[in-house]
């Protein structure tokens, strides 16, 4: 089974966002080892121990301030049973709790002129830790000193604190790389589309067409320099093989015809026709090799052209090669001209060839019908043994043959389809109405002006 193609754009976000996942942990630990050697103290006090206190205060009747025992602050004095406190109001109230060291007490004395510190004993003496809070409360603005709360590991809370900080960091971020890079990606291979589109018109028939490197990364330069390289190692291969062809059919004329003229001046007989006959297929072999070279070379001429003329005079001339055949051939269409643009000399070699081809394989006997629709289609039908459908592809391959001794070269057919294509047409094999082959050409219109 063939393996889905992955997306670069899509590689680039989840290794992008990956890359950055693991210089964010990478920052956080280098964070925290700086801490760990770095002279700060191991621990510190919770501060949200002076928030605790700070909700758990009110008025009495009188306006003096008194501790109502919440739930927090009972669970905080049991977790640190040292725990003391001191609040000052914006009235100068104060109050206090617990055992306040003597340190701290002159601190006390002036807590309304401080707003917020951090307070660490020296030598890592956990009893004169503290915290200096400023809240806005429902009794109104309150100061608060505590000290020998709880404690917390500072590597700890530097760890958490990074995490609030590295967390929404690290989303802002793959959020922005989701959205950013595929639009940077596309926007940059916006001409990969163009030199696809142009790599998708070339062809045998459109040679010479090479693809642009002007809006394409720098990256992919040198593969387009690369494929354009190829089609020209291929323009040029192809080009000596035509060469070849069309100088090897030119050469053979020349014998072929010195042939078939000392072949008729031989004793008339049974091998006198047989050998005749297979000059004559050598003959058409070589013509029809340099009507394809000619396809290449000369420029089309567009005129209009009427199918219904051209049908007509083909089916004039090759009256005689299938009555003696042993074919009848006959000629429909309507009375309104059929127009189409193109050659008229090459779409006239079409016909004939299709005509010729239904004479060679029809069995030698029936009607060959050419028919021209309005639709700017022409049919040539017969009511031979007609051609099997794994093989109406491949018969207009240069040089295949439903059979190895089938007469013929193989060329009549494939020097069909080049014309057709060249005309924006399509050929294509239907089964006839009464049996047989029908090879059907559909052409385009000409436009009335």
């Amino acid at each position: 089974m063939r393996k889905r193609a992955r997306s670069l754009k899509w590689r680039l976000v989840w290794r992008l966002i990956i890359l950055q996942a693991l210089v964010l942990s990478a920052l956080v630990i280098g964070l925290v080892t700086v801490v760990l050697q770095a002279n700060i103290p191991g621990k510190i006090m919770d501060g949200g121990a002076a928030e605790i206190v700070a909700k758990a205060i009110s008025r009495d009747a009188g306006g003096d301030l008194v501790l109502d025992h919440s739930a927090d602050l009972n669970w905080l004095t049991t977790e640190a049973p040292d725990f003391w406190f001191v609040v000052v109001d914006d009235r100068g109230k104060t109050l206090a709790h617990g055992n306040i060291p003597p340190a701290f007490r002159r601190m006390a004395e002036d807590l309304e002129r401080f707003s917020y510190g951090e307070i660490r004993g020296a030598a890592g003496d956990e009893k004169l830790s503290g915290v200096i809070r400023t809240y806005q409360t429902k009794v109104g603005p309150l100061n608060v000193l505590a000290g020998a709360g709880r404690m917390l590991s500072t590597p700890f809370v530097i760890m958490v604190l990074s995490q609030i900080l590295i967390v929404p960091l690290f989303l802002l971020l793959a959020l922005v790389t989701l959205i950013a890079i595929p639009v940077i990606v596309s926007r940059a291979f916006a001409g990969m589309k163009e030199i696809a589109g142009e790599a998708e018109r070339i062809d045998i028939d459109r040679r010479g067409t090479r693809l642009s490197a002007e809006n394409v990364p720098a990256e992919v330069v040198p593969l387009v320099k690369a494929v354009n390289e190829a089609l020209n190692r291929l323009d040029e291969g192809y080009g000596r093989h035509k060469r070849f062809l069309a100088d090897a059919a030119h050469e053979l004329r020349t014998p072929i015809a010195i042939l078939q003229t000392r072949l008729e001046d031989l004793a008339s007989g049974p091998d006198q026709g047989r050998l005749l006959a297979d000059v004559a297929r050598l003959s058409i072999m070589a013509e029809q090799l340099l009507d394809l070279q000619r396809l290449d070379q000369q420029p089309r001429q567009m005129v209009p052209v009427d199918l219904n003329a051209m049908g007509l005079a083909v089916t004039a001339d090759l009256a005689p090669l299938a009555i003696a055949a042993g074919y009848q051939l006959s000629f429909e269409a309507g009375k309104e001209p059929v127009v189409v643009a193109g050659d008229q000399a090459s779409l006239q070699r079409a016909v004939i060839n299709l005509v010729q081809n239904a004479i060679e394989h029809a069995g030698g006997q029936g009607t060959i019908t050419v028919a021209v629709a309005r639709d700017g289609s022409i049919e040539v039908r017969d009511e031979g043994p007609g051609v099997p459908s794994e093989h109406r592809e491949q018969v207009f391959a240069p040089f295949y043959r439903l059979q190895s001794r089938d007469h013929g070269a193989g060329l009549g057919l494939h020097l069909v389809q080049e014309v057709v294509q060249r005309h924006e047409g399509h050929v294509s094999i239907v089964d006839a109405p009464r049996g047989g082959a029908c090879f059907r050409v559909s052409l385009p219109l000409l436009q009335a002006a």
